[in-house]
């Protein structure tokens, strides 16, 4: 018989808040009600596998994917995703997407007077290794504007999927880039209470993940679960 193993708690104040006044959207989507605590089953905690490559082909060079070359700072973004005890989690699927140079997406609904780049779509997704280890090869994002507030302004970010070894690990979240002035007036990333819990949402500059003359290395670890966990994006 499997064993089921309950995860490990996460600190106080290291998720998001539900109800964050700042971010006003979760005024009228955030739950009314207390969450009620169901136990993990067998199910939550034993898939899917990644192994017989159902997610098609990887796309690791977002700068590829088209006739030309997109505008922008070339970024090689890289780095692990762990289990709640810091050991490597192989074989699970990273997915990213993102704005481009300009600050754009490429989606009907991103109307924003920003140009589109004809030559990058913002999407990729990767299998890690036996190490854990991902990476991509993409632009640096540009800041948006958003109608949060009045001249309210996204801080420059990433967003990542990474589904770790079972249903009840898949996390979704921002990934920022550090010394960004506008981090301090992030109502999303500042939903986090935590000060530590919400630094993990930041990126380091790796000098040795870059490549001379051609694009600045950044490295972000996820954390599945546990205290140190990664927290989740809204």
């Amino acid at each position: 018989m499997t064993e089921v193993r309950e995860y490990n708690h996460e600190i106080a104040g290291g998720q998001p808040s539900n109800d964050w006044p700042a971010y006003t959207s979760t005024i009228k989507r955030h739950p009314l009600r207390k969450p009620v605590a169901l136990k993990q089953t067998l199910t939550e905690i034993t898939g899917p596998t990644f192994t017989s490559g159902w997610t098609g082909p990887e796309v690791t060079d977002l700068t590829k994917q088209h006739k030309g070359e997109p505008l922008g700072e070339r970024m090689v973004l890289a780095g692990r995703v762990l289990d709640e005890d810091g050991r490597p989690v192989p074989n699970t699927l990273v997915e990213i997407w993102q704005a481009n140079a300009a600050g754009r997406y490429a989606h009907q609904n991103d109307t924003h007077r920003a140009p589109l780049d004809p030559n990058f779509t913002g999407r990729g997704h990767v299998v890690t290794n036996a190490k854990g280890e991902y990476r991509f090869l993409s632009i640096i994002p540009g800041a948006y504007p958003w109608r949060n507030t009045y001249n309210a302004w996204r801080a420059q970010h990433v967003h990542f999927s990474v589904f770790g070894p079972a249903f009840a690990t898949r996390i979704i979240t921002q990934m920022y880039f550090p010394g960004d002035p506008l981090l301090e007036f992030d109502p999303i990333y500042n939903s986090v209470p935590d000060e530590g819990a919400r630094k993990r949402l930041i990126s380091r500059y790796d000098p040795n993940l870059s490549e001379a003359e051609w694009a600045l290395g950044y490295r972000f670890d996820v954390v599945l679960r546990g205290r140190n966990a990664t927290p989740a994006g809204m």
